[in-house]
């Protein structure tokens, strides 16, 4: 079972750039999409995605080209649950969760913080409800995936300059204690349970050629709740797609 999570940045803009070519090569069987920024009304090519051999189900924000999530996956699930009945991020579209017979699979986009104080006292308000949420929900669904955008590096090894870093949105003490509280709350990072090397990123910004210098931030993740740590077979970042200012990540369990 192959997982991928992107956050595309606009999924006409990633279209644009070969998107749909590049997914057809990596013959994910589910991919978690994040900041969709489109309704599916809005998307010329989507005859092209059913052809690839995916359903397709999508979450946008009620505020035109803003957030938004959706997940493709080659097998129907059982159910689709749009958002978490939270009603202020539900407007902003931030979780689709797909349920299939071994597993569920959750895309979700965590608000940012760096526009401002506001909206970092969102992003708070979002980490402790969605938080209490996720306690609930996993006991209803044991084997959970949580793929996504957490806009949050959880450890110095996960952000090109840490010390410069300290006091910027998604690397605040607060934030990463709250990733602390939530990994010792039963999940799996994926990536980091398999490869502890540094220099690994996910998002570089548009600015003074960070990508090309590899001076990233480490805030896409796979993570699993600790019932589907005997099933983690890979995990992996894939820097080498370009339809974003982040890049794809991704995720093999195997169920045999």
């Amino acid at each position: 079972m192959k997982i991928i999570s992107y956050n595309v940045n606009g999924i006409r803009a990633a279209i644009n750039k070969d998107f749909l070519a590049w997914l057809q090569a990596t013959d994910a069987d589910i991919v978690c999409l994040q900041e969709i920024k489109a309704t599916p009304d809005q998307i010329v090519n989507i005859l092209l995605i059913e052809q690839l051999g995916y359903k397709h189900y999508w979450y946008p924000a009620q505020k035109k080209g803003y957030s938004g999530t959706a997940i493709f996956s080659k097998t129907e699930p059982l159910h689709v649950e749009y958002g978490c009945g939270i009603e202020e991020f539900d407007w902003e579209g931030r979780t689709i969760r797909a349920d299939f017979k071994d597993f569920s699979v959750m895309s979700v986009y965590f608000p940012s913080g760096s526009s401002g104080d506001e909206r970092q006292v969102f992003k708070y308000q979002f980490l402790d409800k969605f938080a209490s949420y996720i306690d609930r929900l996993k006991l209803e669904f044991p084997n959970l995936i949580l793929s996504g955008d957490y806009n949050i590096c959880h450890q110095a090894i996960d952000i090109h300059n840490p010390k410069s870093n300290a006091n910027s949105s998604g690397f605040l003490p607060e934030e990463r204690a709250w990733m602390d509280s939530f990994l010792n709350s039963g999940f799996i990072d994926t990536f980091r349970h398999l490869n502890s090397e540094p220099h690994n990123y996910t998002w570089w910004s548009y600015r003074a050629g960070a990508r090309g210098k590899n001076l990233g931030w480490r805030i896409d993740y796979h993570l699993v709740t600790s019932a589907l740590a005997k099933n983690i077979k890979r995990a992996a970042i894939l820097p080498e797609a370009k339809h974003s200012d982040h890049c794809p990540i991704l995720l093999e369990l195997d169920f045999d």
